[in-house]
């Protein structure tokens, strides 16, 4: 079933109130991929009372009055992306469209929207149950980050916003010791994942420099995001706090992941996979048409690259499902009558992460000084993508499967450290999982940015062309990688940007038509060089392009199709589905 969202519904459920309203900047998805509707749809199995609000009109009563008022507590999210980066470009250019809006049209995601939506239901409901706040937007806004929309630092979202907690990271657990905690009156203040804020600090929480000590010195706000990022494993971390003005941001420690079993129990949850038909009238949306029928395979990533922000938000253990779940769900796809086949995507964060994780970690924690696959891969981890390549023929033997494709990333450096089976698991996507292009991500290709970037040295990724063209040769298909690149990184001069030219028409024989300009995403380190303009690691001054035009000129030198009549004859397009990027 949906979960409801007009009082028709919640009538014929013959519910005599709503326990739990969820608001969203997403158009109501009902799909794991939707983080509402995942929390939604765990409430439901709880026993409580749910419904949804999505894309509220922040300038009228009519949509956040439609419901009523929960009898316990109001959950607000910005949706799949930072409303912030949802609405505007790298060079802050309004967005045309949004993938995630009835329609396409990029109209109804207010900026800063986790804000805007607990005004609005301050506006029309005084003294309400409390607000909770979730999803992306909360959780990398947390504490002090700095903004690149206003360029400045702001300081943790909870005191912009007037809400009362804030549930950060994966939120399965957190969602439903905090209902029954307001459910039983009990205070939910030491629930792992939570922050609020509070007058006194708990003892023995870790204190951040304050937000006024970071506003006035840069050294400060490195140190303090040093160790942020430093306790955000859910075995090792600490309770934070940091003072604004006579007030604290209290941050418990970070949740533990869900473990194999209850992510089974969660993607195994009745899942609708379409939008809800309320919304539908108003309009399709663009991202149903890659997400329906596509599995979610694990979540989490120790690649932990310097511009990404998933290691601070979906961890940085890798989570993943049985095989039997997986298949499970591959065989309710082919019971749908929309269903024509084919799985758009069987991934992750990172595709070939699946059923990978390093035994040490998940006894002790993650390394405080250490880093999985960088600068390179770490044999404690034991890559082995044995697992994965039975997973993908099995789901090929599933009646009524006519392809199913990785549309995820790859990571090139573990399928070339893996010695046992990389080539096999390349050879096995090469011939039954790549619809044409496969999707990587060198990033960049000068070793100065990479090092910043947290990406691996570029040697891997020419042996792996090298073994995708000739598997892709010996498979009789026409095939090519797409290649993710960024312009203007920091630390990335016009310099940098011509041997990435270079690289890309001498050694990957490409002219990439598209590239992103980096935009600095709240709680990266990539974002802590853009505003210090200093290598945290090293403490060095860095070179940043700031020159919004400059950025732009940086993006033009790799993407015009100035190169050698040699390569020429071997160029290819390259596209770049839109919000595919971390």
């Amino acid at each position: 079933m949906f979960i409801p969202t007009t009082p028709q519904e919640i009538e014929l459920l013959a519910w005599p109130s709503l326990d739990v309203i969820l608001v969203s900047g997403d158009s109501y998805i009902d799909s794991s991929y939707s983080g509402i509707a995942m929390i939604g749809k765990v409430l439901l199995d709880a026993g409580f009372h749910v419904g949804v609000i999505a894309q509220p009109d922040v300038n009228s009563d009519l949509d956040i009055k439609r419901l009523g008022e929960p009898r316990l507590f109001w959950g607000i999210s910005s949706g799949t992306v930072d409303s912030m980066v949802a609405n505007y470009t790298a060079t802050l250019h309004k967005r045309r469209s949004d993938d995630f809006t009835p329609g396409g049209l990029n109209s109804r995601r207010p900026d800063r929207a986790v804000i805007a939506y607990t005004n609005l239901i301050r506006r029309y409901f005084k003294n309400t149950v409390p607000i909770l706040l979730g999803g992306i937007e909360a959780s990398l806004r947390r504490v002090t980050h700095y903004d690149y929309w206003s360029d400045r630092l702001r300081a943790p979202i909870l005191f912009d916003s007037k809400a009362d907690y804030l549930l950060y990271g994966m939120g399965e657990h957190s969602i439903i010791e905090f209902a029954q905690a307001l459910n039983n009156g009990l205070d939910p203040h030491s629930i792992r994942g939570l922050g609020y804020l509070s007058h006194t600090a708990p003892e023995n929480y870790l204190e951040l420099p304050s937000f006024e000590a970071v506003c006035a010195d840069k050294k400060a706000f490195i140190q303090m995001f040093h160790t942020f990022y430093q306790n955000n494993d859910a075995i090792t971390a600490k309770g934070l706090v940091q003072k604004k003005a006579d007030r604290y941001y209290v941050q418990n420690p970070p949740q533990m992941p869900l473990n194999q079993a209850e992510m089974d129990k969660v993607y195994a949850l009745p899942f609708e996979r379409r939008q809800h038909p309320f919304y539908e009238a108003q309009g399709a949306v663009k991202a149903l048409e890659t997400i329906r029928f596509s599995i979610p395979t694990h979540r989490g990533c120790y690649g932990e690259c310097n511009f990404c922000a998933i290691a601070v938000h979906e961890g940085r253990t890798v989570s993943f499902r049985s095989e039997a779940s997986i298949l499970r769900e591959a065989r309710l796809f082919t019971k749908d009558a929309a269903f024509k086949g084919i799985i758009q995507d069987v991934g992750g964060p990172t595709a070939n992460m699946y059923a990978m994780e390093c035994a040490k970690k998940l006894k002790s924690g993650a390394c405080a000084e250490k880093r999985c696959l960088f600068p390179e891969v770490c044999p404690v981890i034991k890559i082995d993508h044995q697992r994965q390549i039975e997973m993908l023929k099995h789901i090929r033997q599933i009646p009524g499967i006519k392809k199913a494709f990785i549309g995820s990333g790859i990571r090139y450096d573990m399928v070339m450290a893996d010695k046992e089976f990389g080539l096999d698991y390349l050879k096995e996507v090469t011939q039954f999982h790549t619809s044409g292009q496969m999707k990587i991500a060198p990033e960049h290709t000068d070793s100065a940015v990479l090092r910043l970037m947290g990406k691996p040295p570029i040697n891997s990724l020419v042996r792996f062309k090298q073994a995708f063209d000739r598997l892709s040769l010996e498979a009789g298909k026409e095939q090519y990688l797409t290649y993710y690149l960024i312009a203007a990184y920091p630390g990335c001069s016009d310099r940098e940007m011509k041997n990435l030219k270079e690289f890309a028409t001498h050694e990957l024989h490409v002219a990439p038509e598209q590239v992103q300009v980096f935009t600095p995403t709240p709680s990266t380190y990539a974002s802590v060089m853009y505003y210090t303009e200093t290598d945290p690691f090293t403490g060095k001054p860095l070179f940043v392009e700031k020159n919004l035009h400059l950025k732009e000129k940086q993006k033009e030198q790799i993407t015009a199709k100035t190169f050698p009549i040699s390569v020429k004859n071997s160029y290819r397009k390259q596209s770049f589905p839109h919000n595919e990027r971390r």
